[in-house]
């Protein structure tokens, strides 16, 4: 698109509308052109929009250079063409199921257009951005797969073989047979195909982030609807996690259906000898 806007004829509010609508458009080559022009503008406020222009683009800039660093990281393991990131959430709260997720992304994405910027620790995210992130990853992930395992046999296996259990039904379960799986934090046991861990790979690996993001969301939404089933428990704000709040509803009002009771000894026995 070619650079011919006149400013001096525009308002503000008028170049403000222009500006937020090439910034959506990531293939337009002339932002450099726009921000030098908005810099020497004789009005203060318009000068302020170039600025803060340039230093959204510089921020822009670091996080593409992030990311292409996750792809890279990803990359780097070998050839492979099918490479699957696997995380999990929710293995430390009182009441819910673990949930893993298993994603084949791109890897030889170079453009921004093809990037998945923002990808993260999924814990570092806001729920908005995290909501937002997980249609994206669904939408350009070759393959993906989510798998749960619920409370009663988290209590009759135990988390860990529960953790173990979920991260193998996804990669199992995928529909492309990944030729490399990176698990985040430790090997997946019984697992025969190859298989990298990475300690935070949720930070290092795109893949893992990616997998991290969508099993919290499906997580997240979960509880949420659990939420209004059980009311009392305020699942729609500690997702199953010991809050106090939390555990002065188990104290008064119990247990429910899907809370881990081999979680609750400590507090049920306290309960009873108050």
């Amino acid at each position: 698109m070619e650079f011919n806007i006149d400013f001096s004829n525009m308002n503000y509010k008028q170049i403000c509308n222009y500006v937020l609508k090439i910034e959506n458009d990531i293939n337009y080559v002339d932002r450099d052109a726009i921000m030098r022009t908005l810099l020497r503008d004789p009005r203060k406020t318009v000068q302020k929009l170039g600025s803060k222009m340039v230093k959204d683009g510089e921020l822009k800039e670091k996080e593409i250079q992030r990311v292409k660093r996750m792809y890279e990281f990803d990359r780097s393991f070998g050839n492979y063409k099918y490479v699957a990131g696997v995380d999990e959430v929710g293995r430390g709260p009182l009441a819910g199921p673990i949930v893993a997720a298993a994603v084949i992304l791109d890897l030889n994405a170079y453009e921004e257009k093809d990037l998945i910027l923002r990808a993260n620790d999924s814990k570092k995210l806001s729920i908005a951005v995290r909501k937002e992130l997980s249609l994206i990853i669904k939408q350009k992930a070759i393959a993906y797969k989510i798998c749960a395992i619920d409370n009663n046999r988290i209590d009759e296996k135990g988390v860990g073989f529960c953790n173990n259990q979920v991260f193998l039904d996804c990669c199992e379960g995928i529909s492309i047979v990944p030729d490399l799986v990176l698990s985040d934090g430790y090997k997946i046991k019984n697992f025969s195909n190859l298989n990298e861990f990475v300690i935070k790979g949720d930070t290092k690996s795109v893949s893992i982030a990616c997998a991290s993001i969508i099993a919290k969301v499906y997580r997240d939404e979960l509880m949420l609807q659990y939420h209004y089933k059980y009311p009392n428990y305020g699942f729609d704000r500690n997702v199953g996690y010991g809050t106090e709040e939390h555990v002065l509803a188990i104290k008064k009002y119990g247990t429910t259906l899907i809370h881990r009771n081999s979680f609750l000894r400590n507090i049920l026995e306290n309960n009873n000898n108050n």
